[in-house]
């Protein structure tokens, strides 16, 4: 959710004080004569009347109409900012009709404060389409981006907030809009794609993540004896660490009967967003843990047979 400071609130205020103002001519400290032009205007502009020339009242109205634009749009997006902090596919949806309103309220102001200053509303909007019929056969890449983002939200394929990796750069997406998707890796960089460039990826957050270890222990382990201490110590880890592990960690068995040592496989389920903190954490405590059973980690060692002479 972004966050939004005061100066938004503040103008929202002033803003509502002008509508105030510029709705109600009465209230405006002015000359009786621009009171009534002004009334008059609002009668005859408000309702997209022509007129072939440009007076202060019709400016005045002007301001008015951006002015009602602009707040209504700073507290439709201060709902959708409130409505976003529930995160997933709520911060998604409200993301994207965000963005979008971006673009509804310069078209209405366009086209309303044109109306007002006299110019032909229907035939602004049909310049609008036209225009538009010509621009979509060369930003057929724009549409694309357009058309698979509205997909992408609608089939739920992935939210703000998931883990997915694209290619090889894995992150979470922080931003769904109409064109791109921005995704943040662990080093706080960013990554913005055009939607219609992603096809290929994985949602790592759909399903429940292990973290691994694997932990070698000397030849001379007596592993039954110590597989029954692992058991036992499992669920004090998990006590340990209830932010992090969801459940207690468990030996998968032996993985590989190495040079050095018998290498064990553990393994602790975790959110994705936690893998790396969970792999870490997890050969700690395994680590940790042999020391106080007494349990040798092995180290590379080279034994040297010397021939008889």
């Amino acid at each position: 959710m972004k966050k939004t400071n005061g100066k938004t609130y503040a103008g929202i205020v002033l803003v509502a004080i002008l509508v105030l103002l510029l709705a109600n001519p009465r209230l405006l400290p002015v000359s009786q004569s621009l009171r009534e032009s002004l009334e008059e205007t609002e009668k005859n502009h408000m309702l997209f009347q022509n007129n072939s020339h440009t007076t202060i009242a019709q400016i005045i109205t002007l301001v008015l109409a951006i002015a009602i634009v602009w707040l209504v749009y700073q507290v439709l997006k201060l709902i959708f900012n409130a409505l976003a902090v529930r995160g997933g596919r709520t911060q998604t949806v409200t993301n994207l009709i965000s963005g979008l309103m971006k673009y509804v309220a310069v078209i209405v102001a366009i086209v309303w404060g044109l109306s007002i200053l006299g110019v032909n509303a229907t035939a602004v909007l049909a310049g609008v389409g036209i225009i538009g019929l010509i621009l979509g056969f060369g930003a057929q890449s724009l549409i694309e981006d357009i058309i698979t983002g509205a997909f992408i939200i609608f089939e739920n394929q992935y939210s703000v907030g998931d883990v997915i990796i694209l290619d090889d750069f894995r992150g979470t997406v922080r931003n769904i809009g109409v064109r791109t998707t921005v995704i943040e890796d662990l080093g706080g960089n960013l990554k913005v794609v055009n939607n219609s460039d992603i096809r290929n990826f994985q949602n790592r957050s759909r399903n429940i993540s292990t973290a691994l270890a694997i932990v070698a222990v000397s030849y001379k382990t007596d592993l039954r004896k110590l597989e029954k201490q692992i058991a036992e110590a499992m669920p004090k880890l998990k006590a340990e660490h209830p932010d992090l592990y969801l459940n207690p960690p468990r030996l998968l068995g032996v993985d590989q009967l190495a040079d050095s040592g018998i290498n064990l496989k553990f393994a602790v389920d975790v959110t994705e967003e936690n893998i790396f903190d969970g792999q870490r954490m997890l050969a700690r405590d395994i680590k940790i843990l042999f020391d106080e059973i007494g349990v040798e980690i092995p180290f590379p060692q080279v034994v040297v047979h010397k021939a008889d002479n």
